[in-house]
This record gives structure tokens, C-alpha cells and sequence, in this order.
């Protein structure tokens, strides 16, 4: 197994906890962007099949989350989460001169990277959307109530695995509480500004379970024919839940996101 090292990045909130894993002679970064309320550790799989195609993989936990500092999933602005995502990309990216980056972003870390990509695409090869939350999201329905109640994620709703929702239900560093009043306004905006942005002219890879409950795939799929440019690709998984990174046929999407990667960096 790869193990990580940890570090810590400078950040404009701050500082961010930061795993990192690589290869022997790296060709390629690979940025990750995690979910809500979850933390990079959960991407040690994910990690290794990266670094078995020759990555420097990257994963910060965002403010607020896992072993970073701030208020548990708390940010008042998006676009400060994606700040932060791109000083840690410009670190990185000055100790490995010249190589090509890869954002990976798993649903709202796909937000997250769709908005980096509108941003910043000039600094990214490629662009990988793991069921992303775009265009519409119906947790956004709890700003309508006086008091957003305790809504804590199904943990079945993860994988056909239930070996992955038991691991999620105890691991410590997951926020298993209710959301955050502020957080779901920051997403809102993020998601009329993301609608409202430019087309991605990054190449693009979108995956995406077909029985996703917690970010439906039709949902999505609204935001993606928003910002869907010249160079982009789909994969929809019949039976997939939430995490494809974690679902029974995870190695069938990995070789999937393995294949696009490679024919976009010509590796």
C-alpha cells in the first residue's frame, strides 16, 4: 500500500490539513477534491490506482472539514473553498514544474472543481466529475425551513457495498450532523454562478451512479448542459449509488477515468 505523508498548506483561510501520495518518477498531478462533510483520508484506493498511473496525488481537506481548521463544514463563499483548492495547487505545482494537472471532484467537490475549471482552466489539463452537485440540489430545499433539522446522509445511499456505509457511519472524521444554514446558501450561489459562468473548454470527464439518491443524476445533469464544452465526456452507471469511487465496480470507473486521463495527457 502507498501510505500518505500529511502536510500543511497556506491557504487564504488559513491553513488546510493536505494528504499527498506518489509515484516513483511522477508524470502528472492529480488535485482531489472531496464531498461535503467527508475528508481526503477516505481516498486511499483512490489514491493508489492514481499513483499506479504515474500521479502525484494531492488531496486537501477543506476548511472546516476532516484534519483542517474552521467550524465544522461551515463557509460563507465558495469561491474561497476554490481560493484555497488553487493555493494548494500553485504549491504543488511550483515542487513539480511543468507537470500537467488532473482536478478530481466528487460531488460537492465536483462543484468545487467546476467552479476552479470556470476559473482557473488555463492551469488544468483535464477536469474528472464524480457526481457532481450542479444545477440543482433538493438539500437546498431545507433554506426554506425556519430550522434546518437534523438530516444526517443515509449511509446506504453511498455504494451497494455496505461495508463502505458502516466505515462512513465510524469514521470520526466525518460530519454526520445537520447542514449548515450558511454552508447551503454558499452552495446556492455557487451553483446560479457556476450556471451563470463560461463553458468549460478543459476536457471534462462526468461519471455518475444511475440510482444516485443523494445527488440525482437528472439534477445534475441540468448544471452539466450549462457548462458542457467541446472536449466533454459522460459515463452513466446502471445500479451506481453516490460514491463510484467506493461502489461495488469501482475498478470498472477507475479504468474508465484511468483511459480519459491518459488520451488527454497522452501517456
Amino acid at each position: 500500500m502507498v501510505e500518505p505523508t500529511a502536510r500543511e498548506v497556506t491557504v487564504p483561510s488559513g491553513s488546510l490539513a493536505v494528504r499527498t501520495w506518489s509515484a516513483a518518477a511522477p508524470r502528472w498531478i492529480a488535485l482531489l477534491a472531496h464531498g461535503y462533510g467527508e475528508h481526503s483520508g477516505r481516498y486511499q484506493w483512490v489514491a493508489q490506482q492514481l499513483v499506479g498511473a504515474g500521479a502525484f496525488v494531492c488531496a486537501p481537506d477543506h476548511v472546516g472539514h476532516g484534519n483542517s481548521p474552521g467550524e465544522r463544514v461551515l463557509f460563507s463563499d465558495a469561491d474561497d473553498v476554490v481560493a484555497d483548492l488553487d493555493a494548494v495547487r500553485r504549491e504543488i505545482s511550483a515542487e513539480h514544474p511543468g507537470l500537467p494537472v488532473v482536478l478530481i471532484g466528487h460531488s460537492l467537490g465536483g462543484m468545487l472543481a467546476t467552479r476552479y475549471a470556470q476559473l482557473h482552466q488555463d492551469e488544468l489539463a483535464a477536469v474528472v466529475l464524480s457526481a457532481p452537485v450542479l444545477g440543482t440540489w433538493h438539500a437546498l430545499d431545507l433554506l426554506e425551513a425556519e430550522e434546518i433539522p437534523e438530516t444526517p446522509i443515509d449511509p446506504a445511499t453511498l455504494s451497494r457495498d455496505p461495508q463502505v456505509g458502516r466505515d462512513y457511519a465510524d469514521d470520526p472524521l466525518v460530519w454526520h450532523g445537520a447542514f449548515k444554514r450558511t454552508t447551503l446558501a454558499a452552495i446556492d450561489e455557487c451553483l446560479t454562478r457556476i450556471n451563470e459562468g463560461v463553458t468549460l473548454r478543459v476536457p471534462a470527464l462526468w461519471i455518475h451512479g444511475e440510482d444516485d439518491e443523494l445527488v440525482p443524476e437528472a439534477d445534475t445533469r441540468t448544471g452539466i448542459d450549462r457548462i458542457r464544452g467541446y472536449s466533454f465526456h459522460e459515463h452513466i452507471y446502471p445500479g451506481g449509488r453516490h460514491e463510484l469511487f467506493n461502489e461495488t465496480n469501482k475498478a470498472e470507473v477507475m479504468g474508465d477515468v484511468l483511459t480519459f486521463v491518459g488520451r488527454e495527457l497522452n501517456t
